[in-house]
């Protein structure tokens, strides 16, 4: 854990409560993914995350969303009092909350941000991907982090192995390593170490939660 404990009551009361202890478990943890079902209100978690952490540390946040998502992102939080300001590259930041296109993350300056949040977070999916390379690698002393995204394939390991790296919790290697065995001789099939078919999702559970709807 990275982050800080903050009271309940403090966060946003727009929330329901399920988001609000999702929130609360984030920002404690400091850099986590939420892998929640579409309809479970991951835009007003993430915004609210992004609040509360230039609260703390009087810092900047970038939020990254697909192009035609970013219009959807400042619209609700204008809900929740939180003005976010879209930017097309580091000139245009102003500080708090900025939002842009994943396309145009090169146009930024990572050490500028004390936060990163990525919306729709499927993008680190490709391990070949240039995009992931350069989040992974640009923002990797970013103090907090908040990777969202529906809840992935349980059998998609790479997603899980490049969200792990994403946040600093250890990289694809060392969790292919730790928890899996080569499926054969094709090396992009991997399966679960006989003793591990519970750790490796306790051990998930430690860095991020996934939900399909609010009663889980």
């Amino acid at each position: 854990q990275s982050g800080f404990d903050i009271d309940r009551d403090k966060i946003h009361p727009m929330l329901f409560d399920y988001q609000k202890d999702l929130v609360k478990w984030a920002l404690k943890i400091g850099r986590a993914a939420l892998f929640t079902m579409t309809g479970t209100g991951k835009t007003l978690m993430q915004v609210e995350y992004a609040r509360q952490v230039q609260i703390k540390t009087g810092g900047n946040v970038l939020i990254l969303a697909p192009l035609a998502v970013s219009a959807q992102t400042i619209r609700e939080a204008v809900k929740i009092g939180v003005d976010i300001n879209y930017a097309h590259n580091q000139k245009e930041v102003k500080p708090g909350i900025t939002i842009s296109n994943y396309e145009r993350i090169e146009n930024f300056t990572a050490g500028y941000f004390d936060c990163i949040v990525l919306d729709e977070s499927s993008i680190l999916k490709s391990f070949d991907s240039s995009t992931r390379k350069i989040l992974t690698d640009n923002f990797k002393h970013t103090p907090y982090k908040l990777a969202c995204t529906a809840t992935p394939a349980p059998n998609d390991f790479m997603e899980l192995g490049n969200h792990a790296e994403f946040l600093n919790v250890i990289s694809r290697t060392e969790m292919l390593s730790m928890f899996f065995v080569h499926d054969g001789g094709d090396t992009s099939k991997w399966r679960l170490k006989g003793h591990a078919k519970d750790k490796f999702w306790e051990w998930m559970a430690t860095w991020s939660v996934a939900i399909r709807r609010p009663s889980d």
